[in-house]
């Protein structure tokens, strides 16, 4: 006999367009770009701006695959139902859990950066009760309502938005006429001058993407945030085509701006290399609020993961797969419990990473360890996704014939995206550096199938 399913509460479509892409971004534009950008230069010197438009291009086929099927059937969780509905009930298990651990483990990630920033201004202060205080701002404001979220989310976003463009037109002005410099243009021979353009040959390259791929992890929060945002049908063709277009940007710019402008093999383990780029040319002012962006940056990556996870939590209660209490809404109609939840998770995972902290030689380190934890369950979503649609297409014919938003070269384009994903946890698996990560990511997904299993045995049997 199959089991009862309790269907959720509806949440409030409070939220506008707007500030449905800037969750996008908040969640996309993070500590990976700001801090984890360190790692991948390391590891490709200034052929990693070629790595991230490679990234952005199996983006590019995730996104439109998800915006084609949210066009059809919106609702908070979209992609996570899609896996449900079209590949199997365990791989939409899989995509919800796997969510909740990604940004549990990104939310610390994020945390533990966002401390590390703060030292900038204030080098002796306290790690545990700053990232405590950074972790009850962000709880306050989830707990508050989906628009109170999205409206500090907004307005985090557009600090990133406004001044990483205002970072990019500054970098310009010194590689073409000296800025900061001494009026010496800096020009563009840092790109092939330290070892050449691809330093670390296609192992190096292959290795890169894997943290470039947790950088670009979050984006999928338009399907989750269209069952919060009023005309989602009209807010996700929008959102897809631009969220897309402005990360490649904002990734790509800046990235170009510090690999042109100091040499990638010259840049500090620890820390933001954004900072240190312009306080290396003199431009000290630039590096503070570069600071301050990259604060935010932290801040908004937390603030978009506890979003996103609290309303996956919240689904599975509803649905017998998480404690009932993580399925109460609050008088604000706001998964509190969840909310609640996830951010204990997230100071339970600080406080571990404040202990290991003490047994590490590099900091660095420790955080492309900890921040790769979550690539592999981060890819989940995407690989449902692209797998998903491969089924909706085939069951919805009749519809598929007016779509105005069709993912281009189905199926093909599909099947490149996931080979690529496989081959970049491959390569992932072979990096030293991210191997216990990877390890570790495939070790949550195999314990969470095996509770599904033994959790679902009667359902299986009767199906």
């Amino acid at each position: 006999m199959k089991r009862k399913v309790q269907q959720a509460p509806a949440l409030q479509r409070s939220m506008t367009a707007g500030q449905m892409e800037m969750i996008s971004l908040g969640g996309a534009i993070g500590v990976g770009l700001f801090m984890g950008s360190t790692a991948t230069i390391k590891w490709t010197g200034p052929s990693v701006l070629l790595a991230y438009m490679f990234v952005g291009l199996i983006l590019y086929i995730v996104m439109r695959a998800l915006g084609e099927m949210i066009y059809i059937n919106p609702g908070t969780g979209s992609f996570a139902d899609y896996a449900t509905e079209y590949v199997h009930p365990l791989a939409g298990y899989l995509a919800k859990w796997a969510n909740v651990f990604e940004y549990i483990v990104v939310g610390m990630s994020e945390v533990v950066a966002a401390t590390e920033y703060l030292k900038y201004w204030w080098p002796n202060i306290n790690t545990f009760t700053s990232g405590l205080i950074i972790i009850l701002f962000l709880v306050s404001a989830n707990l508050a309502s989906a628009k109170a979220y999205g409206s500090l989310e907004f307005w985090f976003a557009m600090i990133k938005v406004i001044t990483i463009i205002m970072m990019i037109l500054l970098g310009f002005m010194v590689i073409f006429f000296g800025l900061g410099n001494g009026g010496h243009p800096v020009g563009f021979s840092n790109l092939w001058a330290h070892g050449g353009f691809f330093t670390g040959g296609a192992r190096g390259f292959f290795f890169s993407m894997s943290i470039i791929v947790g950088s670009y992890q979050g984006i999928e929060l338009l399907g989750i945030s269209a069952g919060e945002v009023a005309n989602p049908q009209k807010a996700i063709i929008k959102s897809v085509k631009s969220v897309l277009f402005r990360i490649l940007i904002f990734y790509v710019g800046a990235i170009f701006v510090i690999v042109t402008i100091y040499p990638w093999n010259q840049l500090g383990s620890i820390g933001s290399p954004f900072v240190s780029t312009f306080a290396k040319v003199g431009i000290t002012a630039a590096a503070t609020v570069i600071n301050f962006v990259v604060l935010t940056a932290a801040l908004s990556g937390a603030n978009s993961g506890i979003y996103s996870s609290s309303r996956m939590l919240y689904k599975l209660a509803h649905e017998g797969d998480a404690p009932k209490i993580m399925g109460r809404l609050s008088k604000r109609i706001v998964p509190d419990a969840a909310i609640l939840g996830i951010s204990g998770g997230i100071l339970l995972g600080f406080i571990l990473d404040m202990v290991a902290s003490m047994y590490s030689q590099s900091t660095a380190n420790l955080f492309v360890v900890v921040f790769s934890s979550s690539v592999l369950p981060g890819m989940i979503p995407w690989f449902v996704i692209l797998l998903a649609e491969l089924r909706f297409r085939k069951n919805n014919e009749m519809v598929m014939t007016g779509h105005p938003f069709k993912l281009p070269l189905y199926p093909y384009s599909n099947y490149f995206a996931i080979i690529m994903l496989l081959v970049i946890v491959i390569f992932m698996f072979i990096n030293p550096d991210t191997r216990v990560s990877v390890i570790v990511g495939a070790a949550v997904l195999i314990l969470a199938t095996i509770f599904y299993l033994v959790r679902h045995r009667g359902d299986l049997r009767s199906n």
